[in-house]
């Protein structure tokens, strides 16, 4: 019987190995796995290559992963945010690998991985610091650059719904990276608030098919955040 429930975050993230690259869904901090990240941070795994939208929010989170020094190199859209002063203390002192992409690129690098794409042309990039030492070639009298897919040995996504299966539905925007993170990693590993029973999800509201899930983990909701938005 195929069940992928895994019973804490911590047994999920139990083999992540040091070294790894891991995606980690979210924008700024939606649709963030805050407690698959706590996971990860109490598991000790260092030298990690993380994928993420930004370089952390204030010192939970990513950010806290990036405080602990446990991070070699990111590879993200935007590093710099007003909150983002874990990270800005490390890349100011040669601690950290920064990798910068424009997020379109980043989402279908990612993309790309899990389609199994060998690369693509992209305008994005051209003739800036982002393009060089990067193959580009004119098409139909536009500038490209060549890019390549990027995947992961681990991709920590958070999810609304999910059954033993790996099916998984979103909560809006809280979408995001996930479902291309899940296809383009090796394992990944998904926290749900709600869990259903086979076949409660309508075939037509599955976002991300337990074909690219390989655990997942409940996570209880909490009643509120602050202003009262649920978690």
């Amino acid at each position: 019987m195929i069940n992928k429930f895994v019973a804490t975050p911590d047994q999920a993230l139990a083999d992540v190995r040091d070294g790894a690259t891991v995606m980690i869904g979210g924008f700024g901090t939606a649709g963030l796995p805050n407690e698959l990240v706590e996971a990860l941070l109490r598991q000790g795994a260092r030298e990690l290559t993380v994928v993420n939208n930004n370089a952390g929010n204030g010192d939970t989170g990513l950010a806290a992963l990036l405080a602990a020094g446990r991070v070699r190199k990111i590879i993200c859209s935007f590093p710099r945010q007003a909150d983002s002063h874990h990270f800005d203390r490390l890349y100011r002192a040669g601690q950290i690998e920064l990798e910068l992409v424009p997020q379109g690129n980043l989402a279908e690098r990612i993309r790309a991985a899990g389609a199994g794409i060998g690369a693509f042309f992209t305008p994005t990039g051209h003739g800036t610091e982002l393009a060089k030492g990067k193959e580009t070639r004119v098409i139909n009298g536009r500038h490209y650059v060549l890019e390549y897919p990027l995947a992961a040995d681990f991709a920590l996504i958070k999810a609304e719904r999910g059954d033993r299966w790996g099916n998984l539905s979103y909560r809006m925007t809280a979408r995001n990276f996930g479902p291309i993170m899940a296809a383009a990693a090796t394992t990944a590993i998904a926290s749900v608030h709600e869990v259903v029973e086979l076949g409660e999800m309508d075939p037509e509201a599955v976002v991300t098919p337990g074909i690219y899930i390989q655990r997942v983990v409940q996570i209880p909701r909490a009643s509120t955040l602050a202003g009262g938005v649920k978690s």
